[in-house]
């Protein structure tokens, strides 16, 4: 378990990274910026599909659809959509499921 679960949370900070860059640039979809927005909402809402005051089981719903949303969202960026078009040319993709 522990052996799937590292490299698991490296790749969900890499998505969340993508998605924070894509989430400020003009290319990417509304409604992927709205989707981007309710996870957020999601995490800070105190109102939840299983309530955090039950202890351990109300976490699970945010340790499993948090990630799952995230990682839908980034599949659905487009590729390839530019991010601060400065001179270090850096661009937002879709792929970050490779490793």
């Amino acid at each position: 378990m522990m052996n799937m679960l590292l490299p698991r949370l490296i790749l969900f900070r890499k998505e969340v990274v993508q998605l924070w860059k894509a989430f400020w640039a003009r290319e990417t979809p509304l409604y992927l910026k709205a989707a981007t927005l309710f996870v957020a909402f999601y995490l800070i809402n105190p109102l939840d599909i299983l309530p955090d005051f039950i202890p351990l089981v109300g976490w699970v719903d945010d340790i499993i659809l948090v990630p799952l949303m995230v990682s839908w969202i980034v599949s659905r960026l487009p590729v390839p959509v530019p991010v601060y078009a400065g001179r270090h040319g850096k661009t937002v993709d879709g792929h970050a499921r490779r490793l």
